[in-house]
């Protein structure tokens, strides 16, 4: 009978010890997966802040292909978000 309650506290313990290693894993994915994103943002509105200063007078056409270009980038933060909450399950 001890024997059995042994086994049953060693698979317990696999178990927990894979959703811990799982939850791990899903932060790491989706630091990384945050990464891209944050560094294409930056550089798009960089860029657009760049092109405002060079031509005033196409700031408007500037801001809007930025906003367009910060929302596309964005979604790919989004996604990574989605992986990670799927692998966290």
């Amino acid at each position: 009978m001890e024997a059995m309650i042994g086994l049953i506290a060693q698979a317990d313990a696999a178990a927990d010890a894979k959703a811990a290693n799982a939850a791990i894993g899903a932060g790491f994915a989706y630091g990384l997966a945050a990464i891209g994103p944050g560094i294409g943002i930056g550089y798009v509105a960089g860029k657009a802040i760049e092109a405002m200063a060079r031509q005033p007078e196409a700031a408007g056409m500037v801001r809007t292909t930025m906003f367009l270009g910060i929302a596309f980038t964005e979604a790919l933060a989004l996604i990574g978000f989605v992986v990670f909450i799927l692998l966290g399950l």
